[in-house]
């Protein structure tokens, strides 16, 4: 044999056994789906085959979850394996620097050997997407997979698939839905209205099915193209050397599910698939196998560096699910739940995969909060009429009032999350244990959400909030944590003690202050008016608009609608967002008309502004309708 012959022979020699030490991975990525929805996690009226087949030959887990409840923060945790209360990514579509030091983990594989291909959605919520997107993957596309790598190079493609998107499921108008997903089904594929059950939260009315039917058909066409992929994974012969995982990026696209902070929002499916050359990775045992271990999105970028050989950065602070350096189980994980669209929020909630406990900042505001996304949808609108004509049962109608401070769910014995267990006594040691677990969590992070979205901009022009929370000058967040552990609480003696500290030197303490002013009853806080008042002309902007909503609200001061008048017309979007939110859940919304009709016309007026506005514009018109129509 000729010496370059030996050559060539030697190099596929080597290729081959890299091939066998190096799997494939493929990443297939689904929509705002919740696994009570699937087949195999135990949904009869579901239409789920393929995943259904994956999951019997695989491992099915039981608690996984997301990071956050909407697309751009959860994605920005799977990229980075980074929670995004560190990083300063939990409000959905900001645009914030983070440490260059943070890389997408793909980086690290390419840096194995391997090929990574993204088709298509990214969506990773930081500043500089472009630059960090080509550094993180060989393709990201529309048509980019596992094709253009070279022969033997292993791969780590992702393919997320849309079919399950809100748009589907509720939010783009029945006949959009009709043409992208009812019309692309078979006959026999089609789920009918009458055949599966409703969530007791909604209320079983004709409508309601007709609309509610779109999950079932949106989640079968998806199964119909996860089986296309595979199919193809299988035609070119690649299946057995391709460790396959399948998850949706958090809970289900529906009214109550997706942008809340309880297990409908962050419990999703995960299912990992062995091929049998790889089956001695698999901690868990033998196909068909479930596990009920905790899993957060945290651990993906982890796991997958430490299966294809790298090195893991000191960073990352995920659980390594798989090989020889698996780590050990979690007892408990955070969760987080931040603005969504123009939906402010703060949730953080604490579970072990039983009992999910969900403390609320903003108890203000109702799990049916106003989201542009989610009004516009027929589903909502149904909900919504039928909530002021009095249509509803008493759980139906909770879902459109302020929450509770804190919720305490058995999951076991309540999927739905229908019962609050907070006040029965037979769980008071659940609940502390919970409660001394977030706190605990909570303090060990230093969660950067803690700091107004508007705060976040402005530290994020001098240096990235990830660093920022570190600096226990900078960033006092005890006292902080502290202040707004106080939100939600009720009564006169915590009023006083909010009151205080709206005399606090520290901007976010007195902000946190008032915020948890704005959720005490006006029998709490009548006596501190004149004290109230101060607060209007505060020079840390959240905190005279929070002050001016409480003033406004219990005592429709006029200096107070000045205030909240002048931040709705800001040319800051955090600011403005925070007035024109608080003035969509206040009863007497008339005087500000001509000012919320200003904001939405302006040509610079930001996205969530305008959004903000559009809701609070619906609202009035759906008001000045019902009363022509009284007299």
């Amino acid at each position: 044999m000729k010496p370059l012959s030996l050559a060539v022979a030697f190099l596929f020699c080597i290729n081959s056994i890299y091939a066998q030490v190096k799997p494939n991975i493929l990443w297939i990525t689904i929509e705002d789906t919740s696994p009570q929805f699937i087949g195999c996690y135990g949904n009869k009226d579901a239409s789920t085959p393929v995943i259904d087949k994956l999951a019997k030959e695989g491992i099915r887990f039981t608690n996984a979850f997301s990071t956050g409840t909407v697309c751009s923060s959860s994605r920005s945790t799977i990229i980075t394996g980074v929670p995004t209360y560190k990083m300063g990514t939990g409000n959905h579509r900001s645009n914030f620097p983070i440490p260059k030091f943070i890389k997408g983990f793909p980086h690290y594989l390419k840096a194995q050997g391997y090929y990574t291909s993204n088709n298509v959605k990214t969506d990773y919520n930081i500043a500089k997407e472009k630059d960090f997107i080509r550094e993180t993957w060989n393709q990201s596309s529309n048509t980019a997979s596992w094709k253009n790598r070279n022969k033997e190079q292993p791969f780590f493609s992702v393919f997320n698939f849309a079919e399950s998107h809100q748009s589907r499921t509720m939010s783009m108008p029945f006949e959009w839905y009709e043409k992208n997903v009812w019309n692309q089904l078979s006959e026999y594929d089609k789920i009918a209205d009458h055949a599966f059950k409703m969530p007791p939260f909604y209320k079983d009315t004709p409508q309601m099915r007709k609309q509610f039917a779109r999950v079932y058909n949106a989640i079968k066409l998806t199964d119909n193209k996860i089986g296309q992929l595979l199919k193809k994974l299988e035609d070119e012969n690649l299946k057995e050397n391709t460790i396959i995982f399948f998850f949706a990026d958090h809970g289900e696209g529906i009214p109550r599910a997706k942008t809340n902070g309880i297990n409908l929002g962050y419990r999703v499916p995960l299912v990992i698939w062995f091929p049998e050359k790889f089956k001695h990775l698999s901690p868990w045992g033998k196909a068909g196998t479930v596990s009920e271990e905790l899993i957060t999105f945290e651990d993906l970028a982890p796991t997958i560096i430490s299966m294809t050989g790298g090195h893991i950065p000191e960073y990352l602070k995920g659980r390594i699910l798989i090989g020889d350096n698996r780590s050990k189980e979690k007892k408990y994980v955070l969760l987080s739940s931040d603005r969504a669209d123009n939906g402010i929020d703060l949730t953080r909630t604490i579970t072990d995969g039983r009992f999910v406990y969900s403390r609320n900042f903003m108890p203000f505001m109702p799990e049916m909060r106003y989201i542009r996304y989610i009004e516009m949808a027929d589903i909502t609108k149904h909900m919504r009429s039928d909530f002021k004509n009095n249509k509803l049962n008493t759980l139906q109608k909770s879902i459109f009032k302020p929450r509770p401070a804190e919720v305490l769910y058995d999951i076991k014995n309540d999927i739905w999350e229908t019962k609050n267990l907070v006040g029965n006594p037979e769980y008071k040691d659940v609940l502390i244990t919970m409660r001394n677990q977030l706190n605990k969590e909570i303090h060990k992070i230093r969660d950067a959400h803690f700091m107004p979205e508007y705060q976040i901009e402005l530290v994020s022009k001098t240096q990235t909030v990830y660093e920022y929370r570190l600096d226990k000058d900078k960033y006092p967040f005890k006292n902080i944590y502290e202040a707004a552990n106080l939100s939600g609480k009720q009564g006169e003696n915590v009023a006083k003690a909010q009151l205080k500290l709206l005399k606090k030197t520290n901007n976010i303490e007195r902000y946190w202050g008032a915020v948890g002013l704005l959720s005490q009853n006006k029998s709490s806080i009548v006596s501190f008016k004149s004290e109230l008042i101060k607060g209007l002309d505060d020079e840390y902007p959240p905190v005279a608009i929070t002050v001016a909503a409480i003033l406004y609200k219990h005592f429709k001061n006029h200096k107070a609608m000045q205030v909240l008048s002048q931040f709705c017309q800001n040319d800051n979007m955090d600011l403005a967002l925070m007035a024109i939110n608080y003035l969509l859940y206040e009863d007497n919304k008339a005087p500000f008309i001509d000012i919320i009709k200003a904001v939405h016309k302006a040509p610079k007026s930001n996205y969530n502004v305008k959004a903000a506005s559009m809701d609070f514009l619906e609202i009035m018109k759906i008001e000045e309708y019902r009363s022509a129509t009284k007299h």
